[in-house]
Parts: structure tokens; sequence; C-alpha cells
């Protein structure tokens, strides 16, 4: 990727989020014509302090310039790397750490909510496979609603290299899989710990799932087989939180 390659970023929660955590990475700011509502004018008012160039134009050029997903009236022109740049290094030197690692997970609406939901329950970071998971598309921005603007993303080569790595450093490595044996909700926490969500349909791959120091399920009481990965995610990542909380 070259580095004077730029990207445009859509969304309310998007775009305002990386206008407050990332402001030197936006060049260009465009708003939908006759738009003054208060979300709007919050996003011009922390464009204008930074110094930000805002251009108004039509819905449909929104459109376009949005690759035709939903816009909400904003579209921000950015570099590339407008996230928090940690290294995985960094995050295993905290006394506390708790990470959210994602195999295969490629679709870009499943990460993007898989954001989320890590930003919302506090996440060191989240950790995925460069060559098997999207990075931070327009999209996944978009679905994450500001989160990947304040989560860490580690891409790292190899996963099962880095488990081992995370393993090495007191961290306790826990995977969702459907067969296992053991409830999420019965199994314990830890002060390191790291959850591994593999993709919808095929779950985590062979050497992925042999990598953990343990496998925790979801009951399921109805007649679906499965949920969707970043509901999973979800579920997973606030019942580990919450038993962090109570020990």
């Amino acid at each position: 990727m070259s580095k004077h390659k730029t990207e445009n970023i859509f969304g309310i929660h998007s775009v305002e989020s990386v206008l407050r955590n990332n402001p030197e990475q936006v060049l260009q700011l465009w708003v939908q014509a006759g738009r003054k509502d208060k979300r709007i004018q919050t996003i011009l008012g922390l464009a204008t302090s930074k110094g930000i160039s805002v251009e108004t134009c039509s819905r449909d050029v929104l459109q376009r310039k949005s690759g035709d997903h939903k816009h909400q009236g904003v579209v921000a022109r950015v570099r590339p790397g407008s996230q928090p740049t940690t290294s995985l290094d960094d995050v295993l030197s905290k006394e506390e750490v708790f990470l959210l690692l994602l195999d295969d997970v490629q679709d870009p609406h499943n990460l993007g909510a898989c954001l989320r939901s890590a930003d919302a329950a506090g996440v060191d970071a989240v950790i995925v496979s460069k060559n098997r998971t999207p990075g931070l598309t327009a999209v996944v921005r978009n679905v994450a609603s500001g989160a990947a603007e304040t989560t860490p993303f580690i891409q790292v080569s190899n996963l099962a290299q880095a488990i081992r790595k995370l393993k090495d450093n007191n961290i306790w490595v826990v995977g969702a899989d459907g067969d296992a044996d053991t409830s999420v909700f019965d199994s314990t926490s830890s002060k390191r710990l790291a959850i591994v969500m593999g993709s919808e349909g095929r779950g985590m791959r062979k050497l992925t799932r042999d990598s953990c120091d343990e496998l925790v399920t979801i009951p399921m009481s109805g007649k679906v087989e499965s949920l969707n990965v970043s509901v999973a995610t979800g579920i997973c990542l606030f019942e580990y939180r919450r038993k962090q909380m109570t020990e």
C-alpha cells in the first residue's frame, strides 16, 4: 500500500470518532447540503476546530463517494492508518490483559460488529491474521461505529504463533467451539485472558483450536444450531468481563 493512498469512510459514528481520535488523518470532509441536525453540527464543529476542509454536496454525490453504502449524510477522506498503533509486545507488558482473537472472520460486517463489542467490553486489542481477515475497510469502520478508531487492531502473520506467544507470556487462551463440553458460563476466568472466535460455519481452524488452553461452548436452548459470530463474540466477551469483575 502506498503511503499516499487514501480512502473514504462514512457514517456518523465512524467519521465523528476519527475526528475526535485521529484528526490528523482526515484530509477532507463532505457533508450533505441542508443537514443541520445536532450530530452533523458536532462533526462540523470538530472539523472546524481541527482546521479540516469541509464541503457541502448533494446526497447523490455522497452516495458515490461512499460506494453506495449508507453514509448518513457525511463522508471523510482519510489517510490509511487512522487507528491506534499498538504492538502485541505493548499489550503483553500490561499487568492485566484482555484480548480478542478472530480466526478467519472474513465478513466485514461481522468484523465491524466484533470490534464494536470489543470496544464496549474493554478489550485491550483485537488480533487477526492479516491474510485471513480483512483490514479496517470503510465498511468495517462504518459497522464498528467508531470502535475502529479506539480499539487497537493487530494483524499478525500467523495466528497460531501469536497464540503460542500469548501462552508464553502467561495469557490463558480460551477458544469458543460448538462441540466443547464446558459451558462458557461454567468456565473460569483470568486477569490475563484471550478469547478466540472462529468463522461462521467452520469455526476455528484445527491448528488454532489445538493451540487453545480451554474450549468452551455457548449453550443453545432453541432450534438454531449456531449464533452469528459477532453475537457469540459479544456473549463471550461480556461473560468473561463479568467474571473478571466479580473474582
